[in-house]
């Protein structure tokens, strides 16, 4: 009985991983988007500047590190900040550098 319970303790713990390191992932890549966009490009979408939202991610990246494989209520915040930049800023913004896809 304890060795199962145990062992799901254990598979708990490593799935809370593996999405800790999902949104850790994540947050560093749009980071990495963020910093190669040019400045122009968020104020012509109507969104924040660039610098905050640096910011925004460079916070979000050091609440995950704090957290330390850990979804708590600060990961929880991170991984929200990080999901509105590629959800909504991400893509209004490579569509005003490249222009329209079809």
């Amino acid at each position: 009985m304890m060795g199962e319970v145990n062992m799901a303790h254990g598979l708990q713990g490593m799935i809370l991983f593996v999405l800790w390191l999902a949104a850790l992932g994540a947050t560093i890549f749009a980071l990495i988007h963020a910093v190669r966009q040019r400045p122009d490009a968020f104020t012509a979408v109507d969104k924040l500047t660039k610098p905050i939202w640096l910011g925004i991610l460079g916070a979000a990246m050091l609440l995950l590190l704090l957290s330390l494989g850990g979804l708590g209520l600060l990961s929880f915040i991170a991984i929200i900040a990080t999901g509105i930049y590629l959800a909504d800023v991400r893509p209004k913004v490579d569509e005003v550098q490249r222009g329209p896809r079809w």
